[in-house]
């Protein structure tokens, strides 16, 4: 369950996007792992169907919320399906379709209520701070190791945890 930080995605683009008005971690995807480690990517999935792509516009309002495309906001599909192809296809023992795989995003974000965005607030941790971040988050998700992946960017010579 991978997410990521709005200002920081916008920040790391070649060409910044726009400014999102939240600054929150979104969800940007469901990436599957291996007994190593390793997160398997661009696996042979099944082709979509038309009745696939119609059911996943009964997600699509949940969807444009916790997983926006935060770098073009105005084509969330175009995400959605990369992350199909990318991470998706790779689950697809367990995880049959592109529905089943947002559908199965949508159940984790709202039953498990695991957002970074709330973990740091309850922990009373705001952006710009220096702060331990992970055991913030490993308190609140049964001392599991949350993985992280800070991304340098160039033009501010930040630092961000994306």
């Amino acid at each position: 369950f991978t997410q990521q930080y709005q200002p920081a995605v916008c920040n790391s683009n070649p060409t910044p996007c726009k400014d999102p008005p939240d600054k929150l971690f979104t969800v940007h995807g469901l990436w599957p792992s291996n007994s190593n480690g390793n997160n398997p990517k661009y696996c042979t999935a099944p082709p979509y169907h038309t009745v696939i792509l119609l059911s996943m516009k009964i997600l699509e309002p949940q969807l444009v919320i916790i997983c926006p495309n935060v770098l073009h906001q105005d084509d969330h599909e175009v995400f959605w399906l990369k992350q199909w192809d990318k991470h998706g296809s790779s689950a697809s023992s367990p995880i049959h379709n592109p529905t089943h795989y947002f559908h199965t995003v949508i159940k984790m974000d709202t039953t498990h209520k695991q957002t970074v965005s709330e973990i740091l607030s309850k922990a009373n941790i705001k952006p710009g701070r220096k702060v331990d971040i992970e055991n913030a988050i490993r308190n609140v998700i049964n001392n599991m190791t949350p993985k992280f992946k800070c991304q340098k960017n160039t033009r501010t010579s930040l630092t961000e945890l994306v």
